[in-house]
């Protein structure tokens, strides 16, 4: 839709309103990717991830008049990703599927410093065990790098209860690695992924 290329997200939610679904594609264009990387966060496997994006932009469309432009189009539609993702886990659980078999999907820039298997699985199993709203702090704070206002936003809560989330959230892996002797000293000799959560933890602290 070339034509679209220089309007913003809001000038689209605006002609979607005004009964120009086409204008939708192209929402559905520009989000597509991000939202199926943040479902891929939640859930095992890229047809589930695929379901949940899908289900997140038809609930998108259907909720399009309620969006008030408070926040931005991604932060909402981010929200609503989040929301279905924990649904999908519900179902599994449920469904009798054992939580700590789905598997976080552990990935972008954090990925670059996971140099060493050991570290990427106990980071994996340990982000699992976190609770669903300080997992979901740290996804979008550390892989999707959002702002903490952006992150209040789609978690639906303060500020200060966003940030603290993510604190928490911090404060658990680190005391993995402490506890994780050989791990610990083995990233912070190499500037690994240890190393970056005590950078993050002063943030948080900050």
């Amino acid at each position: 839709m070339q034509k679209d290329l220089g309007v913003t997200d809001l000038e689209l939610v605006e002609k979607v309103k005004s009964g120009n679904r086409g204008a939708f594609s192209e929402l559905v264009k520009r989000h597509q990717r991000s939202v199926l990387r943040l479902s891929l966060r939640f859930v095992k496997d890229m047809d589930t991830a695929e379901d949940v994006t899908q289900e997140a932009f038809i609930k998108a469309y259907e909720k399009l008049n309620s969006f008030e432009g408070r926040a931005s189009f991604k932060s909402w539609l981010f929200q609503i990703a989040v929301n279905t993702a924990r649904n999908k886990l519900r179902e599994w659980k449920r469904d009798t599927v054992d939580i700590d078999d789905v598997q976080l999907a552990v990935g972008a820039e954090a990925e670059k410093t996971l140099v060493h298997t050991a570290v990427a699985d106990l980071l994996q199993q340990e982000v699992e065990k976190l609770p669903f709203k300080q997992r979901t702090a740290l996804v979008l704070r550390v892989y999707e790098d959002l702002s903490f206002n952006e992150i209040a936003d789609i978690m639906e809560c303060p500020y200060d209860t966003a940030k603290a989330n993510y604190r928490h959230a911090l404060m658990k892996l680190r005391q993995t690695f402490e506890q994780q002797a050989e791990l610990k000293n083995w990233t912070e000799e190499v500037g690994g992924f240890f190393m970056e959560v005590n950078q993050r933890f002063a943030e948080a602290e900050g």
